[in-house]
């Protein structure tokens, strides 16, 4: 009987990392510009300063860095900042799902007013609106919502870059073993020990 040869096996283990929010998806979620621009129009809501926005927490940033630079060192500034403007990126992409989840709502009350045999779903009595008027209404504050968030995150970002002197890209942690309790891993930690 013969053998078969064997490559040696690496014994480095691949370590899983939580992704974190990117401004990319915080833009695939959030409205631009000119969306809320004509969101605003559609439902008489005021109209929203984007650039305004942007540049104030742009200069928000960088003037909160100004103020720490002597008690901070570069690379604490650099994590202080991260957590900062991830904070800021977080909050926005929150404000996209949700935005998105509103607007899905609104469009199936909607289409259901397309359904002439539906009663429940006709508008209300005269001078109160239908329940998929008041849906479309809230997508549309939500709309803004997460607009003027991605405009604030978009400000965070420009400000990292410009004081750090790189992209800001998003905390990876790794993923701790979700069926490895305290236990289990003294009990582990304490076997190895006999090695």
């Amino acid at each position: 009987m013969s053998k078969t040869a064997r490559s040696p096996r690496s014994s480095a283990a691949v370590v899983p990392l939580r992704r974190g929010t990117t401004l990319e998806m915080v833009r695939l979620a959030c409205p631009d510009a000119a969306q809320a621009n004509r969101i605003s129009e559609s439902f008489g809501l005021a109209t929203l300063d984007s650039d305004g926005i942007c540049d104030l927490h742009e200069r928000l940033i960088i003037e909160t860095a100004q103020a720490l630079k002597d008690g901070l060192s570069e690379r604490a500034m650099q994590i202080h900042l991260q957590r900062i403007v991830g904070a800021y990126v977080g909050s926005a992409h929150g404000a996209g799902q949700f935005y998105s989840r509103a607007v899905t709502e609104a469009r199936d009350a909607t289409a259901k007013l397309a359904n002439d045999s539906r009663d429940e779903d006709l508008d209300g009595p005269v001078g109160f609106d239908s329940a998929a008027q008041r849906k479309r209404e809230f997508a549309a504050d939500m709309a803004l919502q997460a607009h003027a968030l991605r405009m604030a995150a978009e400000g965070a970002v420009t400000a990292y870059e410009q004081i750090v002197g790189e992209t800001w890209k998003p905390f990876e942690r790794q993923i701790e073993h979700a069926g490895e309790t305290v236990g289990r891993k003294a009990a582990k930690l304490q076997m190895e020990s006999f090695s």
